[in-house]
């Protein structure tokens, strides 16, 4: 296969398709994420042999067992990705809404119109549900858009994309608004971050050597993170059950998160109180303590903390501690080490809170919550295509909204500039 001229002919579709796409009706698009759900459905067991063939493909390779529970297709996984679909077409769509119209001295009316983004490239792995995922926000905010998954889900990935071309053209959509990529060669990847005439954005998913690439390579705007090394910082005005029970959440609840706490932070005022507490809750959940020279004074058995522990993101039951000098230290430490993700304050003090949320320089900021909260449906967004610490254009966790942008639309009545 000519890599080159197969991207080219995809990117062309994909700018054709955008048209019609952004200019379909709410219903319509509704539509075609039912008419999916509804093709899915039917075709379970054409999805549980293709998907049988990437697992067994992944055990001949050596895919280890964590890879192959996350590329499986279970009945139960395929009712999410059905459930999913439903949900997405019950969200508002944001597309066309207008805001903050006003009228200017001359006479005329100025506002915003929300408006698709174009083409967006999505460039994933492992998890096939993504590709259902993907195309449906992409789809309910009017974009067209280049799907490639991993070369482990290859199989998956095109009986999943037989269905979205089913539910497209029940609805009368241009079946090239969403593309899954036929190839496995790395090839594709290079093309499809370097058509900046077809494609407006990218949205890397994936570990970080796969983020780091992308972000390095690509002639289209990414949006992105890297990595989630979140912090939690207990102040001393902190109420000790909500830090215990708030720390503990934001490391336990799950280890392989991009928003799980990966170092904590403790005010040296109140470190010699509140440290054993916390570090024997962490030890009976298995976590190994690597700490600085004042918390392995205040409690035996962590382990030392190096340079490389502050920058670290685990993904494991392994958490750094560290002892600050008060609020003016936490801030300092987390913009120095922070990778922009997610952190959180934990006190009663108001003004030290708000000094926290302004000072801190992260898409996500938190006052005594867990920072397993930064999730786009727990934020109302309904879902998310992935979490943003860019700071243009999108932030956060990135729902239907970020998939969009705006432009201004004026309204006159002959009015003419004098």
């Amino acid at each position: 296969m000519d890599i080159a001229a197969y991207m080219a002919e995809v990117g062309q579709q994909a700018r054709a398709a955008a048209t019609g796409v952004a200019r379909s009706t709410t219903a319509v698009r509704n539509q075609a994420l039912l008419a999916t759900a509804d093709a899915l459905d039917a075709a379970r067991e054409e999805l549980a042999l293709a998907n049988g063939k990437d697992l067994q493909r992944g055990r001949e390779n050596g895919l280890d067992a964590a890879m192959l529970d996350r590329l499986e297709l279970t009945p139960q996984r395929i009712d999410t990705m059905i459930e999913g679909l439903r949900q997405v077409a019950s969200l508002p769509d944001p597309i066309g809404a207008i805001t903050d119209m006003a009228y200017r001295p001359s006479g005329i009316q100025v506002g915003k119109m929300r408006v698709p983004l174009g083409v967006i490239g999505i460039i994933y792995e492992s998890r096939p549900n993504v590709t259902v995922e993907a195309a449906s926000l992409c789809l309910k905010s009017g974009n067209a858009t280049i799907l490639r998954g991993g070369s482990e889900s290859i199989h998956s990935n095109q009986a999943i994309a037989r269905c979205l071309s089913e539910g497209l053209a029940k609805a009368g959509l241009p079946e090239n608004a969403v593309q899954v990529i036929k190839t496995t060669d790395r090839a594709a990847v290079g093309e499809l971050i370097t058509m900046p005439e077809y494609v407006d954005v990218i949205v890397p998913r994936g570990g970080k050597g796969l983020i780091e690439r992308i972000s390095r390579d690509a002639r289209v705007p990414v949006i992105k993170h890297l990595d989630g090394v979140c912090h939690v910082y207990i102040d001393s005005h902190a109420d000790p059950e909500k830090a215990l029970n708030v720390a503990i959440n934001a490391k336990t609840h799950r280890y392989g998160t991009c928003n799980t706490m990966e170092t904590l932070l403790v005010d040296a005022e109140i470190a010699e109180d509140i440290l054993p507490m916390l570090a024997q809750a962490f030890v009976e959940k298995g976590v190994e303590l690597r700490g600085c020279e004042q918390t392995r004074a205040i409690v035996e058995g962590v382990n030392e903390a190096t340079e490389a522990d502050w920058e670290a993101e685990y993904l494991a039951p392994v958490l750094a501690v560290r002892v600050v000098d008060g609020l003016e230290g936490a801030i300092a430490h987390i913009n120095r080490y922070s990778s922009q993700h997610t952190d959180s304050i934990i006190t009663e003090n108001y003004t030290r809170a708000r000094r926290f949320i302004t000072e801190v320089d992260s898409s996500s900021v938190m006052v005594n919550a867990s920072t397993r909260f930064a999730d786009g449906f727990e934020y109302g967004l309904g879902a998310e295509i992935g979490i943003s610490t860019d700071k243009i254009h999108a932030r956060g966790p990135v729902g239907l909204e970020g998939l969009t942008s705006q432009k201004y639309v004026v309204f006159g009545d002959g009015h003419i500039r004098t």
